[in-house]
């Protein structure tokens, strides 16, 4: 602790509204002071999530702790700051093949999809539909089905331009939702993975005794909904997965910038449109 500062570089809200209404980049800001569990993280990089821009508007208001905070177990820091308080449980090394932004945009997506296959209780030899295949968690559900859980046919979805970006991933059928619905595919899955919130269409793509596994939307029975739990031993779990190769970052094309540029960015990631995660880099 002896070479950290008081103060730091960060961006702060201190209550709901529009992104660019309510958050404000100050560099003032105190370092945050730890708990026994806690260990001081010098950040280099952060993905940016969907949720962040909800979490700001106040949709998650029971969740509610002082600001800013996360959205399960809140926790008062975030990593949009030079320095982050984290609970020494939730880290795991940094895969030695990757930067620090491709690491930076790994843990939320990561995480939430192989949070969803352990709820599912998926199994080797299972088909799954993974419905906005192009997303943060999307592009992860496609790499853990084939080539971590062993499924025996990932069919997915996506608009036109990024077909090629899910074959190379691993999918062994891109359904381009520009020109055909997929609940009007001859075949039904065992699992339909739900990433863009259309549950109730996602319920007629699985086969009878199915499940759908859902992230965001509405929830239209038999499927199940739930918020990742941050995990560092999954983290660690899959880090040979990541150093082999066999799973890839999956960054937007356009998808990394300084940190002045963390308002126009997350009105992008707000968009919809963006290919794999939008990361900000460096922190300083």
């Amino acid at each position: 602790m002896e070479n950290v500062p008081c103060t730091m570089k960060a961006w702060i809200y201190g209550q709901h509204g529009k992104p660019e209404d309510v958050l404000k980049l100050k560099s003032d800001v105190v370092v945050p002071e730890l708990k026994e569990d806690q260990v001081l993280v010098k950040v280099m990089a952060s993905g940016l999530n969907p949720v962040d821009n909800k979490r700001m508007l106040g949709i998650f208001v029971q969740a509610e702790c002082p600001f800013p905070k996360a959205l399960d177990h809140p926790k008062q820091y975030g990593t949009l700051a030079e320095y982050t308080a984290v609970e020494e449980r939730l880290l795991a090394p940094r895969p030695k093949n990757l930067s620090f932004a491709e690491a930076a945009s790994l843990p939320v997506t990561i995480g939430t999809a192989y949070g969803g296959f352990q709820r599912c209780e998926f199994t080797a030899g299972q088909s799954i539909l993974v419905l906005g295949g192009a997303g943060g968690v999307g592009s992860m559900v496609i790499q853990l089905a084939k080539h971590v859980f062993g499924a025996s046919r990932v069919v997915t979805t996506a608009s036109t331009g990024k077909v090629e970006l899910l074959r190379n991933l691993g999918a062994d059928l891109v359904v381009d939702y520009t020109k055909e619905n997929f609940e009007d595919l001859p075949e039904k899955f065992d699992v339909v993975y739900d990433c863009v919130g259309q549950c109730e269409r996602a319920v007629k793509a699985m086969k009878e005794g199915g499940k759908v596994v859902i992230v965001i939307g509405a929830v239209t029975v038999p499927a199940f909904v739930f918020i990742v739990t941050s995990n560092g031993a999954d983290l660690e779990k899959l880090n040979p997965y990541l150093e082999s190769g066999k799973v890839k970052a999956v960054i937007d094309p356009n998808g990394i910038y300084p940190f002045s540029q963390t308002l126009e960015r997350l009105a992008y990631v707000d968009t919809g449109r963006v290919a794999g995660k939008v990361v900000i880099y460096p922190i300083q």
